[in-house]
């Protein structure tokens, strides 16, 4: 059975495939317009195939403003909180509905269409569905396999990595690549910067940072299982470097082993995996 409340992946929200989805729908209800003719679109206009062409064209990209508007809203939501499978769902039938009601408009009132609304409206949805789902679908699978085969790599280079050093943990940024790696035993927190997240870790006893791009959401994936955990919106902190739980009034703090560390807040959302972590491993403290 299907859980509508799981999240969705991470790699249906990213900026790069955001980009795909926008381009390749594009072109995809390009080559469906003019091949197909949905909409009545061949009564458009009387005039040669490539005039044809530039005006569907521009009456598409217009259409597909839609999901670029809609794409944009999606990622910074995701930003903020998960986007759930329920809610994912919705948000594309949102689009299909809106760039519907955007050719039913055009037709009716640009193109004098003499049908009714309602008749437009209903023609206009089941061809925008087939224009964004085919695409939408075919993606999905790409993006669902492309993060299986980068999964895939970085499970060998973690191999690779793990039979030379021992209790390094790798960092790749969102192309795949390892770009560092740091010894568990010294990783402090990881904080998120936008696009970037920053690494703080013991340098020879010396607070350090390394700045990746990729995104914190990303990053919490390789260390599902592991007790470097996910305590806030912006924070995952590795939790061997946690000594003390402090309870104030505006929620947890986390006070780590290093004193020239900054304490690290629990948002509510995390506090119960947070709890659960601390006291499988720590004596909690309540001051």
């Amino acid at each position: 059975m299907i859980d509508l409340n799981k999240p969705v992946p991470a790699y249906l929200h990213e900026k790069r495939n955001i980009i795909r989805l926008v381009v390749f729908t594009s072109l995809f209800a390009l080559v469906f317009l003019n091949l197909y003719s949905p909409f009545g679109s061949d009564r458009w206009f009387n005039v040669t195939r490539l005039e044809f062409f530039t005006y569907s064209s521009l009456i598409i990209l217009t259409g597909v403003l839609v999901v670029v508007i809609s794409r944009v809203i999606m990622y910074y939501v995701s930003k903020r909180v998960p986007i759930r499978l329920l809610y994912y769902l919705f948000w594309i039938f949102a689009e299909v509905f809106f760039m519907s009601l955007f050719y039913a408009l055009f037709e009716k009132h640009v193109l004098s269409d003499n049908r009714t609304f309602y008749e437009l409206l209903k023609f206009s949805s089941w061809n925008t569905a087939l224009v964004l789902l085919l695409p939408y679908s075919v993606l999905w699978l790409y993006f669902s396999w492309r993060d299986k085969q980068e999964q895939i790599l970085r499970l060998a280079d973690l191999n690779a990595v793990a039979s030379n050093i021992k209790d390094m943990i790798p960092f790749y940024d969102d192309k795949g690549v390892l770009r560092f790696s740091v010894k568990k035993e010294n990783l402090l927190y990881i904080e998120s910067a936008e696009n970037y997240v920053s690494v703080c870790y013991l340098n020879k006893d010396k607070v350090s940072k390394y700045l990746l791009r990729e995104t914190l959401k990303k990053v919490e994936e390789n260390f599902s299982g592991t007790d470097v955990i996910r305590c806030h919106r912006s924070y995952i902190v590795n939790f061997e470097k946690v000594k003390v739980i402090r309870k104030e009034k505006d929620g947890l703090m986390l006070e780590l082993d290093t004193p020239s560390v900054s304490d690290i807040p629990v948002s509510k959302t995390y506090v119960g995996s947070v709890m659960q972590t601390f006291s499988r491993n720590y004596q909690i403290n309540d001051q």
